[in-house]
């Protein structure tokens, strides 16, 4: 698999300190990018927004509106997972990239590792995906894995895709097993089973039995 490093970007440089308001505002008109990093020195002092810039005087350089750049970065030393949470903590298609030693390295963009992940076995092998709903407090990462191991199925990943005060939602992609049998043993745990199989057994027989129903008061 490709190492994020790979994604490091510099089509770009960095904006210095000293340009103008009117010179990073033409760069933002030739790009898409939220944000773009500034240095200063060749030290990385933050990045700009591109919405912040129609409110600045033209005629003034991004120095003279340092105290709104936002901060964020990441380290060359992160793994996919650290770098997505900043670009979602900070609503930005731009991160700037920071090597050990605090020297600017370069950028990632959004799009390009989205691709990264794209490339991970939860996105690229084949399997099915379960969504299940549990109590906050019942619920556990551990069982999950025992559940879908113990039907002879393979985990390829899961993650929490809802959450709030009682409940939690958990993604799974499995492959191997038989979807059925993972389904039937989440029900058994108490699981809320919020994605819709074909697979499902439990699901089919109601359906059936709603369908007779239906045909029985029709007569």
């Amino acid at each position: 698999m490709t190492a994020i490093t790979d994604y490091i970007n510099n089509d770009f440089r960095a904006i210095d300190s000293q340009e103008t308001i009117l010179a990073v505002q033409d760069f933002f008109m030739d790009t898409t990018f939220s944000h773009f990093p500034v240095l200063e020195n060749g030290i990385y002092i933050g990045s700009v927004v591109a919405d912040d810039l129609e409110t600045f005087d033209s005629d003034k350089k991004i120095s003279d509106y340092k105290y709104t750049l936002e901060p964020f970065f990441v380290r060359t030393n992160m793994i996919w997972l650290d770098v997505l949470e900043v670009f979602g903590k900070n609503h930005s298609d731009i991160v700037p990239v920071l090597d050990e030693n605090n020297h600017y390295v370069g950028y990632y963009e959004l799009a390009e590792i989205m691709k990264f992940f794209h490339e991970t076995p939860f996105i690229k092998e084949a399997g099915g995906i379960i969504i299940v709903k549990k109590p906050l407090i019942d619920y556990s990462m551990s069982q999950i894995t025992q559940i879908v191991e113990s039907n002879n199925g393979k985990l390829l990943g899961l993650f929490v895709s809802d959450s709030n005060t009682e409940t939690i939602e958990i993604t799974i992609k499995v492959t191997l097993g038989i979807m059925n049998d993972i389904i039937q043993t989440f029900r058994r745990y108490n699981y809320e089973i919020i994605s819709e199989h074909e697979e499902d057994n439990y699901i089919n027989s109601l359906k059936e039995r709603s369908d007779y129903l239906d045909k029985y008061l029709n007569i």
